[in-house]
């Protein structure tokens, strides 16, 4: 066994010997850093490696935005009902609470407790426009995150491409080039360095999205959930404007007919 592993030894180090150039040529292929394989991937890894910065920030502030006491606060309804006090006769109070705690959900409570004595359907139309603007912002930037995650193996395809374009030219155009297909395979080796570093983007860019979408509706389900549980408890309260109208409608009436009253005596008299 050692006398086989000394002669294959052997016979690559003299294949080595005579062909300098393949020597050469898979040393120079060899990826020492990640540096290393940013600059041999071409001119297609400047925009691959924009699209991963853009992902990494986007995710890291969604993280950090849709964190639950920043949409939801669990003490949240419980701190509202203490500061409206009893049937949710401190409306004022209320707002107040909602405009020193500023989130998704205050702003919808704040929307509720201004149209508390409006009819119950359109309460609900108005808190369901809230709930509407503050999930439209709790999915900003998502769009980015997909867009990059569509559009990095393509990127890096299109890298690969140029490059087996230029190693092809590459051996096409040099004479010195003919039956050495080492330099033919370092070109498309280094041409497929952009298709794996636009997969290494888009992977986890597109994992990402639908994690962070996914958090999303669950913290749009809660919002929901503590929304109707205040409206239940508070709607209803309050003067109606539109209910104090109909109410007032029969005395009218009432009183004009007794005006009528005197005027049809006198006729008949």
């Amino acid at each position: 066994m050692i006398e086989m592993l000394t002669a294959l030894g052997a016979t690559f180090l003299g294949q080595a010997a005579q062909n300098p150039d393949a020597a050469a040529a898979a040393s120079s292929a060899k990826i020492q850093s990640v540096w290393d394989f940013v600059v041999k991937g071409g001119p297609m890894m400047i925009p691959i490696a924009i699209c991963s910065l853009v992902a990494l920030t986007v995710l890291i502030e969604r993280l950090f935005t849709l964190r639950r006491r920043n949409v939801a606060p669990n003490k949240f309804l419980p701190n509202l009902r203490s500061a409206m006090g009893d049937g949710g006769a401190s409306r004022n109070e209320g707002i107040n609470y909602c405009r020193d705690n500023p989130s998704p959900i205050a702003t919808i409570c704040a929307t509720a407790i201004r149209r508390l004595h409006e009819p119950i359907e359109l309460l609900e139309k108005h808190i369901q426009e809230a709930g509407e603007r503050e999930v439209a912002k709790l999915r900003r930037f998502l769009r980015p995150l997909s867009v990059i995650a569509a559009i990095s193996p393509l990127l890096g395809l299109l890298g690969t491409i140029f490059g087996m374009i230029k190693a092809f030219q590459t051996v096409a155009t040099s004479g010195e080039a003919l039956g050495k297909a080492e330099l033919l395979a370092t070109g498309i080796y280094e041409a497929m360095i952009t298709t794996a570093a636009g997969l290494l983007v888009a992977i986890p860019t597109l994992i990402a999205y639908h994690w962070i979408s996914a958090k999303i509706e669950a913290l749009a389900i809660e919002m929901d959930r503590v929304t109707c549980e205040f409206v239940e408890e508070y709607a209803g309260h309050g003067p109606d404007p539109s209910r104090d109208e109909a109410a007032l409608r029969p005395v009218k009436a009432r009183d004009e007919n007794e005006s009528d009253e005197p005027q049809t005596a006198m006729a008949s008299a």
